[in-house]
């Protein structure tokens, strides 16, 4: 398994409000996919570069959630290898066994036996 990128992912009911303080920080909309698991799902990512040429990344969602979640998005090569893996170390899908799959990509967050979310998604190059 390959790690593209590794990346914070914030998950908030009130997904506006966390976007405007990361663009008033220099972070920059750089795409958004609605419709997530056929909810009134959506996710935005967020580019950052700064003046040293350092590129930093961060994702918003908004989700129906009790309250903030601040989880890492771990984007890989192979999604079966990752889950595998991470369910092996104990994680459990957050979602039972349920993946979410939009077409451009497969995804969902897995939880460590601690507590520690992490997000794997792989996206499906056509």
């Amino acid at each position: 398994m390959k790690i593209t990128t590794f990346n914070p992912m914030i998950v908030t009911k009130d997904a506006e409000s966390v976007i405007k303080l990361f663009e008033e920080l220099g972070f920059e909309r750089r795409h958004m996919k609605t419709g997530i698991n056929d909810k009134d799902i959506t996710s935005v990512r967020m580019r950052y570069t700064g003046e040293d040429g350092k590129v930093f990344h961060v994702d918003v969602a908004e989700a129906s959630v009790p309250q903030d979640i601040t989880t890492m998005r771990m984007n890989i090569d192979n999604f079966d290898e990752a889950y595998n893996m991470l369910t092996e170390k104990g994680f459990k899908n957050s979602q039972g066994e349920k993946i979410t799959e939009t077409g451009s990509s497969r995804s969902t967050m897995m939880i460590s036996p601690s507590g520690f979310p992490i997000n794997i998604t792989q996206h499906i190059k056509k």
